[in-house]
């Protein structure tokens, strides 16, 4: 079995089902008896260029690890599946199981937005 990384471009107005589109990819991937070793939702982010008249898309990113037929049915699912705009399938050298620094970055941005524990006044 291989090591694969996976970008997906889900349609902005599907962003509520991405949850049930990633456990059925999940379990497609156990189910052939590979792994996943890292699910990342980046959320909803501004695109470079329009795609379908989209300036947004929701991103997800995975690592999975898995064999041909699996990655193969993989793909068929996502090129057949109207809310997915893109995607990119990457074979890696190894497992990477880190945040990627895209992450980091949806990290920082959130932590930016979350409210200032107030102060309590004695």
């Amino acid at each position: 079995m291989r090591h694969y990384e996976i970008v997906l471009l889900i349609h902005p107005d599907q962003s509520e089902q991405v949850p049930a589109m990633l456990e059925r990819y999940k379990t497609l991937v156990t189910g052939g008896g590979g792994k996943v070793h890292r699910v990342e939702d980046w959320g909803r982010r501004q695109l470079a260029y329009q795609i379908q008249k989209l300036g947004k898309a929701h991103y997800l990113c995975l690592n999975i690890e898995c064999g041909a037929e699996v990655l193969a049915e993989l793909e068929t699912g996502f090129r057949f599946n109207d809310a997915v705009l893109r995607h990119l399938t990457i074979a890696r050298a190894e497992a990477i199981a880190t945040p990627s620094n895209m992450m980091k970055a949806v990290e920082r941005e959130e932590s930016r937005r979350a409210p200032a524990p107030q102060a309590s006044a004695a």
